[in-house]
């Protein structure tokens, strides 16, 4: 699943929902309140824990509503990207000028007035990323100056992942951008997220945590997206986790535990991209390793998934708008809550995952996924409870591993 979906029309009436207020009320909230007036900073510890939502795409849920029934109050809102049509000034999705918004002006005013805050969340998988489009730090620094400026924000968020970390150039410019903010603008709670792997993370993000630093950058989290990247549960999750500790220590001569402080973790709740499965156990085992390790950031993609699909398995596919995991709405968001050190309301208790995936079955007269074994575009094969199809010629490439892109298309359930 693509994190940025194009944004269709009636967004303004979405966001303005998602907001829990009516089209008059909202705007009213954004020009009385202001969310460009700055709002009492809430503890890092917060910023730390707000979970990933688009407010402008994926059916967006009420920001107050997931306040009112988790305890939540912060928001990662996503993302901000250079315009499609080109230029070094801030959009929401490449497409709404930061400028001009007033419709995430008001789902800000609203999650304030409620007591909460929000961080800002820039790139994102895909689009085109301010550090490609400016020409140097300082203007990428500018442009995002502008969206710290609108909305008053006490926190900001660096996503930084394909195509854009795979640019030295705008690699560099992104880091550089982050320490100018950082600088600029004292007491800005700044995160950066990049891939995650089983070694901690892939060969460009340890070129990112070189520039890093190169310049002379700490922000207060390195996070990893410990997902899509042939992940199987917890245990999987928390041994990346590991290794990302010994990265950070090596790359900047931390000792465990002040790694481990700015070290973070970014999930995806439900079924990833890639077929991979997080149940709200699984989330359990990551918050307990991060608490007892002393983590500094806990959150996940994303708040719009945080709810059951219909049927719950979503017949054995990812949605950007469901988790496709059995689950009662805003599960995944308590353990955020959790992590910032707030007890969240008591409601169904976590559901037990099944004994196979969702969906999970034997595909009659496929042949099961070798490792050892040669296919050409058109082979098709089962693994884990789907059947697969080859695009080209493979082998040793696992089904369910490589995400969309991969060779191996996902026909779905067993």
């Amino acid at each position: 699943m693509n994190r940025l979906k194009a944004l269709g029309s009636g967004v303004a009436a979405a966001v303005l929902a998602f907001a829990g207020l009516g089209t008059a009320a909202a705007l009213g909230a954004g020009q009385a309140s202001g969310a460009t007036v700055s709002a009492d900073a809430l503890s890092s510890q917060w910023y730390a824990a707000a979970p990933y939502l688009m407010p402008l795409d994926n059916n967006p849920p009420s920001a107050t509503a997931i306040m009112d029934a988790t305890g939540l109050k912060a928001f990662q809102l996503a993302f901000i990207l250079a315009p499609n049509g080109g230029g070094c000034s801030p959009t929401w999705g490449g497409t709404s000028a930061v400028s001009s918004d007033t419709a995430v002006a008001g789902v800000i005013s609203a999650i304030r007035a409620k007591g909460g805050d929000v961080s800002v969340s820039i790139g994102g998988y895909g689009g085109t990323k301010l550090g490609q489009a400016c020409s140097d730090s300082a203007s990428t620094a500018a442009a995002y100056q502008q969206v710290i400026t609108k909305y008053g924000l006490k926190a900001i968020d660096f996503d930084l992942e394909e195509p854009e970390y795979e640019n030295s150039a705008a690699v560099s410019h992104e880091i550089g951008a982050a320490k100018i903010l950082q600088q600029n603008n004292p007491g800005l709670y700044v995160s950066v997220t990049t891939a995650g792997t089983a070694a901690g993370t892939g060969w460009f993000g340890q070129q990112m945590l070189n520039e890093a630093k190169a310049q002379a950058f700490t922000p207060n989290n390195f996070s990893i997206m410990p997902f899509d990247g042939g992940f199987s549960g917890a245990a999987s999750q928390t041994s990346a986790l590991t290794a990302f500790n010994g990265l950070l220590k090596t790359t900047f001569g931390w000792d465990t535990a002040t790694a481990y402080a700015h070290e973070g973790f970014s999930g995806m709740n439900g079924r990833s991209d890639s077929g991979e499965y997080f149940y709200q156990s699984d989330f359990q085992t990551v918050l307990d390793y991060a608490t007892s390790h002393g983590m500094g950031r806990f959150t996940f993609w994303s708040l719009n998934r945080d709810r059951q699909c219909s049927p719950p398995d979503n017949n054995g596919t990812t949605s950007g708008t469901c988790s496709s995991v059995p689950q009662a709405d805003w599960d995944f968001a308590k353990f955020s809550v959790k992590f910032a050190g707030a007890t969240p309301p008591v409601t169904t208790p976590p559901t037990t995952p099944p004994t196979t995936p969702p969906g999970g079955g034997t595909c009659a007269g496929v042949a099961q996924w070798s490792a050892s074994a040669v296919y050409v575009g058109g082979n098709e094969v089962q693994h884990n409870g789907h059947k697969w199809k080859a695009k080209w010629w493979t082998t040793n490439e696992e089904p369910g591993t490589t995400g969309e892109w991969g060779v191996w298309q996902d026909e779905g359930a067993c």
